[in-house]
């Protein structure tokens, strides 16, 4: 998994109006949970473009002013109501020998026949959480959609990996490719214009038959 880092500065107070004031200098207070003792630094909202405005996963190395350095996850993060901005980033710290839990994004790739014959795709899961070592994450789960027909669906249960645990039942559905509701309508409408044409042809056969009988009963009549 691809790591980016961010270069921060310990906090020395932690109260309100200390993070006020980080807050209006451009700068985001963040807490690194996981190790000994929580680590509270921040750094300029900046530094954090890449790993919060992306689709894609990715650890971070935190480097603090002094020299020390963390492997972690983002963990969570607050923003404003209004503005959108940045309030507030919890990570967690990552070792070598021990699994974290993470969201990984789901990326598909190909072009399915159920789309190509008038389906429509449905991402049901565009995240999946899984559990693993940090040197086994990966940066996307990808999922060849190629094959999929109408009603097909790919389930968790296929996507098996050695390297990762799905945290998820067996028969989540991931993504599936389902009959466009026009399709849906054009058919049922279908079905009823055959219903009224057989109805007609029984009624025209019908009348066809009593117009032999009259007139043979009237040519009867004249003999």
């Amino acid at each position: 998994m691809k790591s980016i880092t961010i270069n921060g500065s310990k906090r020395e107070s932690v109260g309100k109006k200390a993070t006020k004031a980080l807050r209006n200098a451009g700068k985001v207070p963040c807490v690194l949970y996981g190790g000994d003792q929580p680590v509270h630094f921040s750094a300029n909202e900046l530094a954090f473009s890449k790993l919060v405005y992306t689709a894609n996963a990715h650890t971070v190395v935190i480097a603090i002013e002094g020299g020390e350095t963390f492997n972690a996850v983002l963990q969570d993060i607050q923003f404003h109501p209004v503005t959108d901005k940045i309030l507030h980033i919890d990570f967690y710290q990552l070792f070598e020998n021990k699994e974290i839990t993470l969201s990984i994004p789901v990326h598909l790739v190909g072009s399915s026949l159920g789309v190509k014959n008038g389906g429509v795709l449905s991402r049901n899961n565009r995240k999946l959480r899984i559990k693993a070592l940090p040197v086994n994450l990966p940066d996307f789960i990808e999922i060849d959609i190629a094959p999929l027909k109408i009603g097909d669906k790919v389930y968790v249960s296929e996507l098996e990996n050695e390297k990762f645990t799905f945290l998820h039942t067996d028969n989540t559905v991931v993504c599936q490719v389902k009959m466009a509701r026009a399709a849906i309508v054009d058919e049922v409408e279908e079905e009823e214009e055959g219903i009224e044409g057989e109805e007609g042809t029984t009624t025209e056969e019908g009348a066809e038959t009593t117009g032999t009988s009259t007139t043979e009963t009237a040519e009867a009549s004249k003999e």
